[in-house]
């Protein structure tokens, strides 16, 4: 488990992320980053046909992912993105608030094997797989 001052860190160095700031991303509950995200479906996020734009919810499932990891790395360790695949279930309609939480399924040494899930209203709208790498921290 990193030290709170790491933690906080890089939950804030997450919420820096040009792009994340450009989506609208927030953390669900800030005094719990782990609990994941939401973003509104708004300009940013959409695709030609007013929906919710695929990519958008591929990086939102990896960061979400990334936030429900970071209570289980040192403040000696990093996680990078190793492989990602989701299944889109729904459009997403413009307005929406998309929620987006992830879980930690098994940590190994050197790999971590995570489920996130997007959902709009409690419907599940999206799911990912996520492997991460553990890396030392830079």
């Amino acid at each position: 488990m990193p030290s709170p001052e790491v933690l906080a860190a890089r939950v804030q160095a997450v919420l820096d992320i040009p792009l994340h700031r450009f989506l609208g991303m927030r953390l669900r509950d800030p005094e719990q980053p782990s609990a994941g995200v939401w973003f509104p479906v708004d300009g940013p996020a959409q695709n030609q046909a007013a929906l919710l734009h695929g990519g958008v919810v591929y990086t939102l499932l990896d960061v979400a992912g990334f936030l429900a990891l970071l209570p289980h790395l040192s403040d000696a360790e990093h996680a990078v993105t190793h492989d990602l695949t989701a299944s889109l279930l729904r459009p997403v309609r413009a307005g929406a608030r998309v929620d987006v939480t992830g879980t930690v399924l098994r940590r190994g040494r050197a790999v971590a094997f995570l489920r996130a899930e997007a959902s709009v209203d409690g419907v599940l709208v999206a799911s990912g797989q996520v492997t991460k790498s553990v890396v030392p921290a830079g």
